[in-house]
C-alpha cells in the first residue's frame, strides 16, 4: 500500500540538520512508491531545497512567514497543519528535538491521529509500519504499530540510516501561503538568548567526549576539549559536572539531559549512574576512563582504562594526533 509521507525539515542556524536526511531516507524506504515530501517552515531561510530531493523528496513545501522566524507553537502548528492537508500525508516525521517533541502531540490531537515518539527504527511488516523505540532508559525496546489513518512519529537523531545522495533527482517546490495573524497566536518570542556550546551539535555528533565530576573543575574540561578537537567530536557532561558548575547544562547527557547515540562515546571521570547511562548507553562503542575499577561505567563500556584522566587523556590526544597525521 503506497503512502504519502511528510518530513518536517529540522533547521538550525540557517542549515538543515542531519536527522532530516535520515528521516527522508527512511520515508523513501517505507513509502512503497508513494510521494515523499518535505515541509520547510521559516522566515525566508536560505535553504537548498534541491538537497532534499537527493535523499528522496518528491516535493518541497515552503512556508515563509515572519511569524516563523523563531519557534512559536501556535504558528508552527498552524503552518504544518496546512502543509499536511495540502500534501495529503498519511505519515508525518519530525525530529525528536525540543520542537518535534512539542509539535507532534499538539498536531496529533488536532487531527485525532496516533503518535509514537523517540523512534530508532521503522520498517514494513505485512504492509503495516512497525516503529521501534527504547523504554526503561534504553534497557528494553518495544515494537509499535499505530492504528490510525494519519501517524505522527518523532525520530531520534543518529539512528536511522541515511542513504547515499542521488544527485540526479529533483523535486517540485511548492510555495504555500499560510495566514498567521497575530491575534491567533497566544505566545510571542520577544528575544532569543543563545548559549553557545561551540563545536559539534551534541545530538548529532558521531563522536562525543564527556566529563563527569572527575574533571574536578571547569579547567578540567580543557584536556577533554583538546581531545575532542583532534577527533572532530562534541564535548558532553554528566549531570554531576553540570550541578558542580564545571560546565553549562547545555552539555548535559542523561535522563534529564540529551539522549545521544554516537559511533564513539568517551566517558572521562564519569562513574556511570543510571541516570547518565540512560542518555548514552546505546552508543555504538563506549570507552570509559576512571580511577575506580569498580565504577558502574565499566559494565557498559566496550573498552575501559583504569587511571587518572588527567594523565590518560593527554596521552590519548597526542597518540591520536600522530595516528591521524599518518
Amino acid at each position: 500500500m503506497s503512502r504519502k509521507i511528510l518530513v518536517l525539515a529540522d533547521l538550525r542556524n540557517g542549515g538543515v540538520r542531519n536527522v532530516t536526511f535520515e528521516a527522508l531516507s527512511a520515508a523513501k524506504n517505507i513509502s512503497e512508491g508513494g510521494e515523499v515530501s518535505v515541509a520547510v517552515l521559516s522566515n525566508n531561510a536560505a535553504v537548498n531545497t534541491g538537497e532534499f530531493a537527493h535523499y528522496g523528496a518528491d516535493k518541497v513545501y515552503v512556508v515563509n512567514n515572519a511569524a516563523l522566524e523563531n519557534y512559536v507553537p501556535d504558528a508552527y502548528a498552524a503552518a504544518l497543519e496546512a502543509v499536511i492537508k495540502e500534501a495529503g500525508a498519511n505519515v508525518v516525521f519530525l525530529a525528536h528535538s525540543a520542537i518535534g517533541r512539542d509539535l507532534a502531540p499538539k498536531l496529533a490531537a488536532r487531527f485525532g491521529a496516533g503518535a509514537v515518539s523517540d523512534i530508532i527504527n521503522v520498517e514494513l511488516d505485512g504492509g503495516n509500519l512497525v516503529f521501534t523505540r527504547p523504554i526503561y532508559a534504553g534497557k528494553a525496546f518495544t515494537k509499535n504499530t499505530v492504528n490510525s489513518d494519519l501517524i505522527f512519529a518523532t525520530i531520534r537523531p543518529n539512528n536511522l540510516t541515511k542513504s547515499e545522495p542521488d544527485t540526479s533527482r529533483s523535486a517540485e517546490t511548492v510555495n504555500l501561503s499560510v495566514d498567521l495573524p497575530a491575534d491567533s497566536l497566544r505566545t510571542f518570542i520577544k528575544e532569543v538568548v543563545k548559549k553557545s556550546t561551540g563545536g559539534v551539535d551534541l545530538s548529532e555528533a558521531k563522536i562525543i567526549v564527556s566529563g563527569g565530576r572527575g574533571v574536578k573543575s571547569a579547567d578540567g574540561f580543557k584536556p577533554l576539549q583538546e581531545l575532542a578537537d583532534v577527533l572532530g567530536a562534541a564535548v558532553g557532561a554528566s549531570r554531576g559536572a553540570c550541578d558542580a558548575e564545571y560546565c553549562d547544562y547545555a552539555l548535559q547527557i542523561g535522563q534529564t539531559g540529551k539522549v545521544v547515540t554516537p559511533d564513539l562515546y568517551i566517558a572521562a571521570g564519569i562513574s556511570g549512574a543510571i541516570q547518565h547511562l540512560a542518555g548514552m548507553s546505546n552508543s555504538k562503542v563506549i570507552v570509559a576512563i576512571n580511577k575506580d575499577p569498580e565504577a558502574p561505567i565499566f559494565k557498559v563500556a566496550d573498552y575501559g582504562i583504569v587511571g587518572d584522566l588527567f594523565e590518560i587523556v593527554p596521552i590519548l590526544t597526542e597518540e591520536l594526533k600522530k595516528a591521524l597525521a599518518e
